[in-house]
């Protein structure tokens, strides 16, 4: 049965991956052992370790001036460990939607946040690039796409202080100067990997500017110097995302994958523009590429557009449950097939109900 997965995450992996992942549960490399059962200080496992942080230098093209941690926790724990290990007295922070407010919730557990713009009043239909950054603050924080509401931003600030960015959503989606940024991390089930796991990229250079006494798990030191291993990680997504950097690199890299991920929310923000039933609310110059948020006009036929895709085994396009309305989340490896397939029944239903 053909299923086509709009699911916000844990959502759709390359099946090639999710077949490669699924015969090493069985069988590990030809160890007898499952991935499940190896230990996360073999031998085998820290070449894991070592090809999928070679895969995001390679991708990202990011020098040795960057380390890569593989953490748990997910982008929430980021929220706490970001201000405590970088914060002294002040940081800004872009509010452009829930996970953005949440950390910025926490960071002000840790000293004074100044918040440079926030699209709440707006309901974070759009991302403001007109503010400005005091030099003397400790980091600029920003979430680059906003799952829930479905904004992404197209312009980063130039800014002397560091850079973080939570990139949960739309890391590996399209090409940027990753070098611009000093702390990217991501939460691994959206393009990455199954969840469970956050990736953290950070140029060494950010951490040490004062002294804190920071407990042991929350000091991104330790971890680097235990190589992510100071507890057991999450040994089957670090895995998993190993074979998904593989799959983006066989794709021709990022450049090739935003082409195709620019074609599927093209054709799709073209249908809901053109579809006498059907809105979107973000503005058109921070529409997200990977999360595409619409409503019906008439409230009323929504047990009917329920009806009709349900019934063609499309999943998870039901908007988030603070929003309501439909999300299509259209990550890297949902194949452009099941964007026109939407299409079709978008289509389909303008006919019968316009």
């Amino acid at each position: 049965m053909k299923v086509h997965n709009f699911n916000a995450g844990p959502s759709i992996l390359p099946k090639e991956v999710v077949k490669k992942a699924a015969q090493s549960v069985i069988n590990f490399n030809n160890s007898g052992l499952s991935i499940l059962e190896i230990s996360h200080r073999s031998i085998d496992f820290l070449d894991i370790i070592e090809k999928t942080t070679f895969l995001i230098k390679r991708i990202m093209n990011l020098d040795d001036d960057y380390t890569i941690l593989f953490l748990q926790g997910g982008a929430t724990l980021q929220f706490s460990m970001i201000p405590y290990n970088l914060m002294n007295q002040i940081a800004g922070y872009l509010d452009t939607g829930f996970w953005a407010y949440n950390a910025i919730k926490e960071a002000k557990k840790f000293g004074k946040v100044k918040v440079l713009f926030s699209g709440k009043e707006k309901n974070y239909t759009y991302i403001s690039t007109n503010y400005h950054i005091p030099c003397n603050m400790d980091y600029f924080h920003c979430t680059s796409n906003n799952t829930i509401v479905g904004t992404q931003m197209k312009i980063f600030p130039k800014t002397s202080i560091p850079i973080i960015c939570d990139m949960s959503s739309d890391i590996f989606s399209r090409t940027l100067d990753f070098c611009q940024f000093s702390l990217i991390y991501a939460s691994a089930q959206k393009n990455i990997s199954s969840a469970g796991m956050t990736i953290v990229i950070m140029k060494k250079n950010i951490l040490g500017k004062f002294r804190k006494n920071i407990p042991s798990y929350m000091n991104y030191k330790t971890h680097i110097q235990n190589n992510s291993i100071l507890n057991t990680p999450n040994v089957f997504s670090i895995y998993t995302s190993m074979l998904t950097l593989k799959w983006i690199k066989n794709q021709g890299g990022l450049s090739l994958i935003e082409k195709k991920n620019q074609k599927k929310a093209k054709l799709l923000y073209d249908e809901i523009d053109q579809n006498n039933l059907f809105e979107n609310k973000i503005h058109k110059n921070n529409r997200s590429n990977m999360n595409v948020s619409f409503f019906l006009k008439e409230k009323n036929l929504e047990k009917e557009f329920n009806k009709m895709w349900k019934k063609e085994n499309i999943i998870g396009l039901e908007g988030h449950r603070y929003l309501g309305g439909y999300r299509a989340s259209i990550y890297n490896a949902l194949p452009l097939k099941s964007v026109q397939f939407l299409i079709e029944i978008m289509k389909e239903f303008e006919r019968k109900f316009s």
